[in-house]
């Protein structure tokens, strides 16, 4: 189940409301344009107490204990700091950019114990040595694990015949480049807005609807196409009860579950967390707090439910997250630096805002099971096997084009004339350094992905778990400060991290109000509409930009008094 981002900021300036006193919208206690919120220390002191009635103790540098579990803590502030905005999750959704994240991530998509204990002890806190090493990783290894079932599923219908199974190969190489053209056209400034907008938003599941009746054209309907198999509405793939007779289950059967369980844990909290953590990353301009701890505990609550119900368990989905994120922001233009010489001129397009809502996740959920009822699965069981493949080549292109790994591969295969001076990789001195950062997320992709082709592939988790303490306490030996922070700066901002004690060696000031939001531009329909002016349009090489200029902001932020320092960690290694 993927985590819907939930941040939020709230004005330093605005004096607290009195009885009586009608609260102002949510939009207009924003403190991005208020010249008082860049300048008054003290008022920001007791800007986290506003949002949420949770003292921050921000200025203090006293560290509990590491021995010393608080129990409930992180889950009990997880829900005082997100507890406020839960309205507001609801009315945030009366905005177009809702509708097409709903349909897309439609489209596209005993454990309980040890899921409540990782949540009540805080386990959650192990987030701040997550950094973009261990997600580009495991991002690239999912996209990855997309292709290759994609290739499964069409090695299998040579059962059904050559014919089937080179029909099914056109028809997912289709779907690729149908659905990759869509996105093209969305970034491009060909026809109005309007209509690019409506390609990219709609095209991947309209290309779905159209290969699904394309195969019964002509003479390609005589060819005998393995479909999607179905079941009865409402009712299991098996022929069961819904229910699973749990107490018919032997102690030694439940003794020797236990390893699985643990192992699926670690699967479950690693995924979850990092997909939480990337929908969350810091080209997203968010304003609403972050709830790790709370989230996990409700993951081991629809785990357990799915369990009992035996379906499969829901947990947070990369690259499904980051792209409901995506498909949620609101976007402008705005001029490219430098405005002089060959680039005067040239806009670029950047992210405004998100809608951050819960409305799209549920409707999804809602359409899921609405596809269960009777007329619906005759719908699915008409899709063949072959688009499903295609879909699957989709997801994981689209992973691989905005993941961190592919980007920094594809400057190194660059023409050196040809890149731009304000790629940020272009400011580390040692060209080295790149390639062997590179290298190394490479080794860990491929010992994840080697494993999960033998018999022992039960226990990649705990390969994608070494990747952690390999950026935290290696890579630091090897590379400087200022070469880790461009090649593998925080995946989350400040603020999102705050609910886990901040980002592992950095220190930094946390801007309540999230990054971004100070360049933010009066709403109106076309900026609601993610239409917002003309040019260029969102290139994945421009997220490793804007990740390294929230970066640089953060820095800067340290010499101007933007906000107020939070903590220095003194244990960097």
């Amino acid at each position: 189940m993927p985590a819907a981002p939930h941040l939020h900021p709230s004005s330093a300036a605005t004096p607290p409301l009195s009885a009586g006193t009608k609260k102002p919208g949510w939009r207009s206690r924003l403190p991005f344009n208020s010249s008082s919120f860049r300048t008054n220390h003290d008022s920001d002191e007791t800007l986290g107490q506003e949002i949420s009635g949770v003292p921050t103790n921000t200025s203090s540098t006293r560290h509990a204990k590491w021995w010393k579990i608080r129990l409930f803590k992180g889950m009990t502030k997880d829900i005082r700091r997100r507890a406020p905005f839960y309205w507001s999750d609801w009315k945030d959704a009366w905005d177009y950019r809702v509708v097409p994240a709903t349909v897309y991530m439609y489209f596209a998509n005993w454990s309980l114990v040890m899921h409540w204990i990782l949540a009540i002890t805080n386990s959650c806190n192990g987030l701040t040595y997550v950094t973009r090493f261990s997600c580009d990783t495991f991002g690239f290894y999912v996209a990855f694990i997309y292709l290759q079932k994609g290739i499964q599923v069409l090695t299998r219908q040579w059962a059904t015949g050559e014919a089937a199974a080179y029909l099914s190969i056109t028809i997912a190489l289709l779907v690729l480049m149908s659905a990759y053209l869509c996105g093209v056209i969305g970034n491009s400034p060909l026809f109005q807005r309007y209509v690019r907008k409506f390609i990219e938003d709609y095209g991947t599941p309209l290309t779905i609807v159209f290969f699904t009746g394309f195969v019964h054209i002509g003479r390609m309907r005589t060819v005998d196409l393995q479909t999607l198999p179905t079941s009865k509405a409402f009712f299991p793939t098996q022929d069961r009860s819904w229910f699973v007779h749990f107490w018919d289950i032997d102690v030694a059967d439940v003794l020797i579950a236990i390893p699985f369980a643990i192992l699926l844990t670690i699967l479950f909290w690693f995924d979850h967390n990092v997909s939480s953590l990337i929908a969350q990353g810091t080209e997203f301009p968010l304003r609403k707090p972050a709830g790790f701890h709370w989230d996990i505990f409700l993951l081991g609550l629809t785990t357990g439910i799915a369990g009992l119900l035996g379906i499969p368990f829901p947990n947070g989905l990369i690259p499904q997250a980051p792209f409901h994120t995506n498909s949620l922001c609101v976007t402008r233009q705005k001029a490219d630096e430098p405005e002089t010489g060959a680039g005067k001129g040239h806009t670029v397009r950047v992210v405004d805002h998100v809608v951050e809502q819960r409305v799209s996740n549920l409707a999804q959920g809602l359409l899921t099971l609405g596809t269960m009822s009777g007329p619906l699965l005759i719908v699915v069981h008409l899709i063949p096997r072959g688009v499903l493949a295609g879909l699957f080549f989709v997801m994981g292109v689209q992973a691989l084009e905005g993941n961190g790994i592919t980007l920094k591969m594809v400057y190194l295969a660059r023409d050196r004339s040809l890149i731009s001076a304000s790629d940020p990789l272009s400011r580390i001195q040692r060209k080295e350094a790149i390639w062997y950062f590179v290298a190394l997320e490479l080794i860990g992709f491929g010992a994840t992905f080697a494993i999960t082709q033998t018999i022992a592939a039960i226990g990649f988790p705990i390969f994608i778990l070494l990747l952690i303490p390999v950026r935290a306490f290696l890579l630091p030996k090897y590379f400087t400060r200022e070469e880790l922070a461009i090649l593998d700066a925080p995946t989350a901002s400040p603020f999102t991290m705050e609910s886990v004690g901040g980002n592992f060696g950095e220190d930094v000031d946390i801007p309540h109000h999230g990054l971004g939001g100070s360049d933010r531009l009066n709403e109106d329909d076309k900026t609601e509409r993610g239409e917002v002016g003309e040019g260029s349009a969102d290139d994945p090489h421009q997220r490793s930009n804007v990740r390294a200029e929230n970066y640089e902001l953060r820095e800067q932020s340290k010499g101007e008094g933007l906000s107020h320092r939070s903590r220095s960690r003194s244990h960097r290694p």
